[in-house]
């Protein structure tokens, strides 16, 4: 596949609309290889909230955090996305969270990759690619956004470089509400980031123009009740990056800032405190996982997180469809869905033939964890609990 193509393809891809056999097939094709790591022997789960699905949780600006928070408290590491802990200018430090971009994380699921937790000793070197189509004023901005991390975080960013032309990124929504986009220049990308690979950066930001949405879904967005238009095409650059250098990467949209409004849902309320979205990536990157290839580990290498070593995967309840989920699970991780967190998509356990632990919310998929990583029977929570069965007859 060509790196236009692949700029090409709907985020959405990555879901399962097959029937209930294909899905069962794909699981089996992509059961993982254990490969012991120390970290595989602690109690590991992955929190996943796709992107561009209209998720009630996840689908503004940060609003999962909190739930993130919660999880991460309930087991030793906590693996999720930038869509899950990016809230534009705000971020929350998670110390045994794993910021792993949406590509690795399924490469990561189907034992591919190995993620290796970046040690307190050695964060990352950010290199940062800026879109040539960003005008002076607002590169300023970004690059001021740089330079404050360094001085006021002391977090790592090395250097910065520009694309040799517009990366030229273009949104388009499916019609059920779900965004997705395409990349103009794509080889651009890729040149651009490589060249900061080879000069010693460990981690890739990633700053892109992005053009005028419809104004009024732009507004029911930031009212809290639609899909965010930019969402599927920011995942699209994000995984071309990793896929391509295998080095982690995130994305923060270059937009104009907006009039002041009073109808903002708080959910959205993030990304209207500022001039740029960087913030949130580089403080989720300066210390996300280094990603290790399977095949070149060995039994010396450094502590590593492998899926045969995830005990449960955290999912809305209607988006169950994506290839980590169906990895994680052919790998024997609990599948725990989540009620309140809605999707404009619908794609369940039941209609997958995937066994679920079904959770109202994420305080009770907190219990579940806490349960489970202290070899506590869920049944003998309930008022009435079942007579042993019988296993000989």
């Amino acid at each position: 596949m060509s790196r236009e193509e692949w700029a090409c393809l709907s985020f959405l891809s990555g879901f399962c609309n097959r029937t209930r056999s294909r899905c069962r097939q794909t699981i089996l094709c992509r059961l993982a290889v254990p490969f012991a790591g120390n970290l595989d022997e602690e109690y590991n789960a992955v929190m996943i909230v796709p992107t561009g699905i209209g998720a009630s949780i996840g689908g503004f600006a940060g609003d999962a955090l909190p739930s993130a928070r919660l999880l991460a408290s309930a087991v030793d590491n906590l693996v999720t996305h930038p869509n899950v802990m990016n809230g534009a200018m705000i971020y929350w430090p998670i110390p045994n969270a794993l910021y792993v971009e949406g590509f690795a994380l399924d490469r990561f699921a189907a034992g591919e990759w190995a993620l290796r937790p970046a040690r307190p000793t050695r964060s990352n070197r950010i290199g940062l690619v800026l879109d040539r189509a960003i005008k002076e004023d607002m590169k300023i901005r970004h690059l001021q956004v740089a330079d404050a991390m360094r001085a006021s975080l002391g977090i790592d960013v090395s250097g910065y470089a520009v694309t040799d032309k517009p990366l030229e990124v273009e949104l388009s929504m499916t019609a059920d509400g779900t965004s997705w986009g395409t990349l103009g220049n794509p080889d651009c990308l890729i040149a651009c980031a490589q060249s900061l690979v080879e000069q010693g950066c460990t981690a890739i930001a990633v700053v892109a123009v992005f053009p005028e949405e419809d104004e009024d879904h732009l507004q029911a967005y930031r009212e809290g009740s639609a899909v965010d238009a930019i969402a599927g095409a920011e995942a699209i650059i994000s995984h071309l990056v990793t896929r391509e250098l295998n080095v982690p990467c995130a994305h923060a949209p270059c937009l104009q800032p907006l009039d002041a409004s009073e109808d903002v849902s708080p959910k959205a309320a993030a990304e209207e405190l500022g001039y740029t979205f960087l913030p949130c990536v580089l403080a989720g990157l300066s210390n996300a996982p280094q990603i290790q290839i399977r095949s070149t580990l060995s039994s010396r290498s450094p502590s590593v997180l492998t899926a045969g070593g995830v005990n449960a995967v955290i999912v809305p309840s209607t988006a169950c469809g994506g290839s980590a989920v169906l990895s994680l699970v052919a790998s024997g991780a609990k599948l725990i869905t989540v009620g309140n967190n809605t999707t404009s998509i619908n794609v369940t356990p039941a209609s997958l033939g995937l066994p679920a632990i079904a959770v109202s919310n994420y305080l009770e998929a907190a219990g579940v964890l806490l349960a489970d990583r202290n070899g506590i029977l869920g049944a003998a929570l309930d008022p009435e609990i079942r007579r042993i069965p019988d296993l000989g007859q």
